[in-house]
């Protein structure tokens, strides 16, 4: 494993004043020095920025967003958030290119813009790639993750403001998660792409879906990943610390 290691919680529609009080936990091992390579990010609701940004002030937790429009400017778009209303909260990360989101239309070139977007508004960027299960069976998946990363790298200049989270979209939810040969191999390959079309030395890459306290034993053989997205588990916080302590010590 690398030195520092990304734990980046996607709350996705779930969560609610009461339920922030449980990440007191969370935070009290984010102060604690055994663990100061865990880099620990929330990305919850957006009604809930503000009140994680209030709990969690004095740690060294940052806060990000789900997901962003890509416009820069106010407009009609009606329960949209763009990256100035998210900078403006406080938040210092965003989400863009999960596969909830490209099924609900977010094309290649919307992901390009938004990225855009964020970069320009100072936002670090987590850009989520990955096959279906559809393109896993017909050997695709190479095919794919190169063109969602040559599409979303588009006329964007080298920089480290990006994490790419690999999320195989049959993984997500479903409690499985790829064969640990198969994992390697894939994350290998992304490193190989992004170095390729983008001249970046050590591009942080992290893994994402059915991340939970139990296959975080396997999956943090992998020494090229930088760290995971979290879904689901990251809604506990005895499962998320269970992931974080797993995987540091």
């Amino acid at each position: 494993m690398t030195n520092n290691m990304f734990f980046i919680a996607n709350w996705k529609m779930f969560g609610d004043l009461k339920s922030i009080n449980s990440t007191k936990k969370v935070i009290k091992l984010s102060m604690n020095k055994k663990y100061k390579r865990a880099q620990i990010i929330y990305c919850p609701p957006y009604t809930l920025i503000e009140q994680f940004l209030k709990i969690s002030k004095n740690s060294k937790i940052k806060v990000g967003a789900q997901n962003c429009h890509f416009s820069q400017n106010p407009g009609p778009f009606t329960g949209s958030i763009n990256t100035d209303l998210i900078k403006s909260a406080g938040a210092k990360y965003v989400i863009i290119g999960h596969s909830e989101n490209r099924a609900s239309g977010d094309t290649n070139h919307i992901i390009n813009l938004k990225i855009k977007s964020a970069l320009k508004k100072s936002l670090k960027v987590i850009l989520c790639i990955g096959e279906t299960l559809k393109e896993k069976r017909k050997n695709k998946t190479n095919l794919i993750l190169n063109s969602q990363i040559t599409s979303a790298l588009k006329n964007i200049k080298k920089n480290n403001n990006i994490i790419f989270a690999y999320e195989p979209v049959w993984s997500i939810g479903t409690g499985i998660i790829p064969k640990t040969k198969n994992l390697e191999k894939h994350v290998s390959a992304i490193k190989k792409m992004i170095i390729k079309f983008w001249k970046l030395k050590n591009p942080k890459i992290i893994y994402g879906g059915s991340v939970n306290p139990k296959n975080i034993v396997e999956l943090k053989k992998i020494s090229s990943i930088n760290g995971f997205l979290i879904g689901g588990a990251s809604q506990n916080a005895k499962n998320f610390i269970d992931i974080i302590k797993k995987t540091i010590n």
